[in-house]
């Protein structure tokens, strides 16, 4: 294509034998050609439209012609088609006619143009050829061979594109034929395919552009946007020579799939009927992987984070991550017994943790092979949390020293949704690890030797399919006897070179009879180092107070209701919520907002990261918080008043999530893994949004310490509350994670420090906090403690902004607890030999109680005890308050309904901790398959119907 920016511009001092060489150009909106065209020196006065000042109206009207010759004025179409035939500008110019102009006159303009009756011809014959490359980068891999067995169609639709050139007579789709095979096109700047060299024959263009597109390769990639992008893939795919590996290249590669070959066959020999997965039919992956690391590592990164299902993952931590042979083939021995700390898991779920050299670069990597379930892509958003964390903590605010690879089969990456989740997440600030490699291992093209797993009969279904596998030889032997043929190894190297594997698995098999006892911690995919004692236990079985110094409180509070930068316009609105938060500071008072702002404050004091993060955590769903500021005259100018609280103090990051609850809390859990030094903490917009994040909730929070002995102290925040808000914005439903708790409700511990012991045996820990002080005594325990459980806190709506929910500065100075159980303080507490019964509640039913109790004026005869701590269950405090009120009935009472919330964990437990002296009755809705009716007026008369049950002393009379 004729540049004119450059023909104008060297016309100033251009001398008679100059010419401009030709220069092609892209443009997205609209696909250009290419044309040579020779641009001859000439007087200015002879061409005086040519300058540099009008290069960029020519250029475009060259655009314009060339898409359209009747779209430009009829003397520009005259020049350019003379231009383009060979005249030299003087010539190629005709001055425009007159008005007047006879026809003749403009029939004598345009005689050089009938004199060029191919220019037509050419121009077109350009366009097709830059069509014809075109369609092969967008359609090239229908053509590509991917079917190693030869039975399956790659392009699903069964029929071949009509552009793409696979015999003569396609030429003519493009006006082409044979003849036009030899001719030589010049190429455009959209492939690479010439190399050095500006033009091809076409013969020679179709077949560059079969070698990279249509081979056992396909790419797909000309959807993207992103122009430097596609120019990059285009490069790598297209240039010549740049498939091509040195001899040095192809030995490596050919050791790196005798480990990967020989691995399985070891395996298979050894343990012919225990599954594995194994990665039989698509070897190849190993040294895919260690090249990608291989690669990384050359450009700088020093840990990567590695998330895959269990197909090949064994092979993976042999050969990529280098766990030691003997730690694997131990797992095989079924005489192995269990270590005591952790009912483990199957060994193609387990992670790995390791650091080492990378032979390639000489330097130092870390890799991490994360834990993850039979979940496939579960593990997806745990790895990016995981990976973020690190960045963060090494602080790689550019994915340059930390990266992920995830690795997929093909349906699974097509098919689960939290795929999608995952890839959302990519762009958000807060939550992006700029970038991953993502390998697919697809089936389509690899293929699978023995079925899903080693016990399966695949010819039960595949018959054919499996039949041609059988007959396949393995990658390994293919591509030796091709090494082979070109002389880069001889037959005596390769057998040497798998005898060297062969002896290394032998000698691995035979030390790994000595293991006796299966220690999942050597499976770590994240130690904690110094956090715990050598062996693995924690420094101490004690936690110190919870409280804060009055110094302390108030400075946070005294920033929690200000704005610390200058010049900054906040909300009027928000003015008014400052000021009364300042209020409350100087009456030495705190509500929930102000109760978790003085938690986090005083962690970050102490310099522990926070990480708050879910879908409206910024402001507060209720719109309580406020912990990110806006200026309402400067647009995204923000600010966070946390990170001001302190000289020296941690970051604190609290960040909106996408609109994902699955995909945001396994990467929250992923973040909360990599280090034990901060309070990650992850909110649902209502309680009830837990539910379809639910399997990383039963695959990794629940169990992942019995499964994988990995800690992990994420924080849930799951408002609850009936409210009268329907049945989708009351409940968090509690039962659920209850059920899931793993202390017995038949046995009372026995246990010394009893408080912190019990959280130590426990799977995790649920409480429902009734005041903003146990809110804030509850935060900095989960830190404070030797060692790190989940913690899932049903959190107050209403009593958000509830007079009543109130906490005294003097409920959190030092020397104060977080309260696993609040007893009675009142009349009834005065005279318990008179009380005749007792109501054991959590949460925000208790507030309705008191107020229904003062209005019945039965303080004296009513108990109130709250369970803050759910669990593990507080067999001794409840112990200690059922033997105080020895003539009272026992009641549990909920707004819940009776078949959901708590009663089914809570009454065989009370039941254990009086010895069953009583029974333990039943005040609350009744049950119901939905968590909350939809009708106002309903919900209040159930709330007024279990407020008569719990205060009627003869509910229960007929039922002794």
């Amino acid at each position: 294509m004729l540049n004119l920016r450059t023909c104008a511009a060297k016309l100033r001092p251009l001398t008679a034998s100059q010419t401009v060489k030709t220069i092609y150009q892209h443009r997205p909106a609209a696909p250009r050609t290419f044309q040579q065209l020779r641009c001859y020196s000439a007087p200015v006065a002879a061409e005086p439209f040519l300058s540099g000042t009008s290069s960029n109206y020519v250029e475009e009207m060259y655009y314009a012609w060339l898409e359209n010759p009747k779209s430009v004025h009829k003397s520009w179409d005259i020049f350019f088609r003379n231009a383009n035939a060979g005249a030299a500008p003087g010539a190629a110019y005709q001055s425009p006619p007159p008005l007047t102009t006879s026809l003749s006159t403009l029939s004598q303009a345009q005689s050089l143009v009938q004199a060029q009756p191919n220019v037509d011809k050419l121009v077109e014959d350009h366009l097709a050829v830059q069509s014809l490359i075109r369609a092969y980068q967008i359609r090239g891999h229908h053509v590509a061979q991917l079917d190693p067995l030869g039975i399956l169609d790659a392009d699903l639709d069964s029929s071949l594109p009509a552009d793409i050139i696979t015999s003569t007579d396609k030429l003519g789709f493009y006006g082409l034929d044979e003849s036009d095979l030899d001719k030589v096109f010049h190429l455009p700047t959209t492939t690479f395919i010439g190399g050095n060299e500006s033009a091809l024959p076409l013969r020679e263009i179709i077949r560059r552009l079969e070698m990279a597109y249509c081979q056992h390769i396909g790419v797909e990639f000309m959807f993207i946007n992103d122009l430097e992008q596609c120019q990059w893939i285009r490069q790598k795919f297209e240039t010549p020579g740049i498939m091509q590996f040195t001899s040095e290249e192809k030995r490596t590669l050919l050791a790196r799939l005798v480990r990967s070959t020989r691995f399985e066959e070891f395996l298979h020999r050894k343990w012919s009927s225990e599954k594995r997965f194994g990665l039989e039919g698509c070897e190849v992956l190993i040294p895919a992987l260690k090249t990608i690391i291989d690669k990384s590592s050359e450009k700088g990164v020093d840990y990567v984070i590695m998330g895959m299902p269990h197909r090949g993952r064994l092979n993976v931590l042999a050969n990529v991550i280098r766990k030691e042979l003997e730690q694997i083939f131990c797992q095989f021995d079924s005489k192995l017994e269990a270590a005591d700390e952790g009912s483990g898991d199957v060994k193609y779920h387990l992670g790995m943790y390791h650091r080492r050299i990378n032979r390639v670069t000489d330097r130092n990597i870390t890799l991490s092979l994360v834990a993850n379930p039979s979940h496939l892509e579960a593990a997806d958003p745990v790895v990016q949390g995981k990976t973020k964390a690190e960045q963060f903590y090494c602080g790689d605010t550019e994915g340059k020293k930390v990266m992920s690879i995830l690795l997929h089969g093909d349906a699974a990456f097509a098919g689960q949704g939290i795929v999608y989740e995952t890839f959302h997440l990519s762009d958000l600030p807060s939550y992006t690890t700029h970038g991953t490699v993502h390998v697919v291992v697809n089936n389509q093209v690899c293929y699978r030797r023995n079925g899903h797993n080693e016990m399966d009969e695949p010819m039960f279904t595949q018959p054919l399919m499996y039949k041609q596998i059988r007959k396949q030889k393995p990658v390994l032997q293919k591509y030796a006897e091709l090494l082979i043929s070109q002389g880069v190894v001889n037959q005596p190297e390769y057998e040497e070179e798998i005898a060297k594997y062969d002896k290394i698995c032998e000698e691995a098999h035979a030390r790994s009879k000595d293991e006796k006892i299966l220690h999942i911690k050597h499976w770590l995919d994240s130690p904690w180092p110094g956090f715990f004692t050598l062996d693995g236990q924690p420094r101490s079985m004690t936690c110190p107070s919870t409280g804060l110094n009055e110094e302390d409180l108030t400075h946070i509070g005294q920033v929690a209701s200000s704005v610390p930068v200058e010049d900054f316009t906040i909300h009027g609105g928000l003015s008014r919520i400052l000021k009364t938060r300042g209020e409350m500071v100087k009456n030495r008072m705190v509500d929930w907002a102000l109760a978790e702002y003085m938690a986090f404050g005083s962690l970050l004091k102490e310099g522990i990261h926070i990480r708050l993060s879910g879908q409206d955590v910024e402001r507060g769903t209720f719109s309580h918080r406020h912990h990110v500021l806006h200026d309402q005259n400067v647009d995204k100018r923000t600010c966070i008043p946390m990170n001001h609280l302190w000289p020296n103090q941690a970051p604190y990051t609290v960040c909106n999530s996408s609109l994902s609850e699955y995909g945001v809390l396994g990467f929250e859990l992923g973040f909360a893994m990599a280090s034990p030094n901060a309070l990650v903490l992850w909110e649902a917009q209502f309680g009830d949004f837990h539910n379809t994040a639910q399997c990383i909730i039963d695959q990794f929070i629940c169990p992942g310490q019995a499964k994988w002995v990995r800690q992990n102290g994420i924080v849930l925040l799951l408002p609850h509350g009936m409210e009268g808000m329907g049945p989708e914005h009351s409940s968090a439903r509690p039962e659920r994670f209850l059920q899931m708790c793993n202390d017995d409700p038949d046995v009372f511990p026995k246990l010394d420090d009893f408080d912190v012991r019990q959280l130590y045996e426990c799977n995790w820990i649920v409480v429902n906090c009734s005041t903003p002080a146990n809110f804030f005594h509850v935060l900095r325990r989960q830190i404070l403690l030797p060692f790190r459980k989940p913690l899932i806190i049903f959190t107050p709506k209403s009593l958000l902004r509830h007079p009543e929910a109130r906490s005294s500065f003097d409920d959190m100075l030092p020397g104060t607890h977080f309260l696993r159980v609040i007893p009675d303080s009142g009349p009834a507490a005065q005279n318990p030999e008179q009380v005749k019964r007792v109501l054991f509640c959590t949460g925000k039913v208790y507030y309705d109680l008191t107020r229904e109790r003062k209005a019945r004026q039965m303080e004296a005869d009513v108990a109130i005890t709250r369970v803050e701590q759910l669990s593990p269950f507080p067999f001794d405090l409840l112990q200690r308050e059922a033997q105080k009120y020895p003539a009272a009935e026992l009641v549990w009472c909920q707004e819940e309904h009776k078949n959901q919330g708590y009663y089914d964990y809570v009454k065989p437990r009370l039941r254990t901790t009086i010895n069953r002296a009583k029974p333990v009755w039943y005040a609350g809705r009744e049950p119901a398959a939905a968590p909350a009716t939809g009708n106002k007026k309903t919900h209040l008369t159930e709330l007024q119907r279990l407020l008569d049950t719990a205060f009627n002393l003869d509910a229960f009379k007929d039922l002794a």
